[in-house]
């Protein structure tokens, strides 16, 4: 997998895979540019056998998507939320970070996350109707379950209203299980 978020960082790769110069493939997508990203990509496999890696790579490049990095900062992440999501996301960090000023808020996966010593602890998803929070590691969200009543909760992430009145101590509580978790 490249670590290079730019979708052509795979076009090498593809052109020694297959044989083909990227042309050859702009072409073969051209011709199926009538078709769904789905289908764009079973074509891929199915026809060329393409990695769904490779397929992906080229089905969104060739859509204008040639980027899989869309945000470098916070405000870039929220630009698009509304006043409301952005002062609930914003609360949400800053009560974990006062707790734990360690942490630093990053963008991986296209979301803010905060981090340290390398590790994620604790990470934020603005949903069109409700925020996701997501304490990382192993245990974390099922130690807290008796906490959560009245949320919904997801295999890895928690549902909460985008008005939501944050729970502060629910966060620190949940960023200072995952920090005791990578201290030892």
């Amino acid at each position: 997998m490249a670590t290079n978020p730019d979708r052509a960082s795979y076009f090498p790769a593809i052109e020694k895979k297959h044989g083909q110069p990227m042309a050859y493939w702009f072409d073969v997508m051209s011709e199926i540019s009538d078709r769904k990203y789905p289908e764009q990509m079973a074509y891929l496999q199915e026809n060329h056998g393409f990695s769904r890696t490779h397929a992906n790579a080229l089905v969104l490049y060739s859509r204008g998507n040639t980027s899989a990095h869309r945000f470098s900062t916070i405000d870039e992440y929220l630009a698009d939320a509304d006043d409301t999501k952005r002062a609930t996301v914003r609360r949400i960090f800053d009560a974990i970070q006062k707790a734990h000023p360690e942490c630093d808020l990053v963008i991986a996966w296209n979301q803010p996350m905060l981090k340290t010593e390398g590790q994620y602890v604790f990470g934020v998803t603005v949903a069109k109707n409700h925020i996701l929070i997501a304490p990382f590691g192993e245990g974390i969200l099922e130690a807290f379950i008796p906490r959560l009543a009245g949320y919904d909760v997801n295999k890895k992430t928690v549902r909460v209203p985008v008005d939501w009145d944050v729970d502060v101590e629910l966060v620190q509580d949940m960023a200072e299980a995952r920090l005791a978790q990578i201290r030892s």
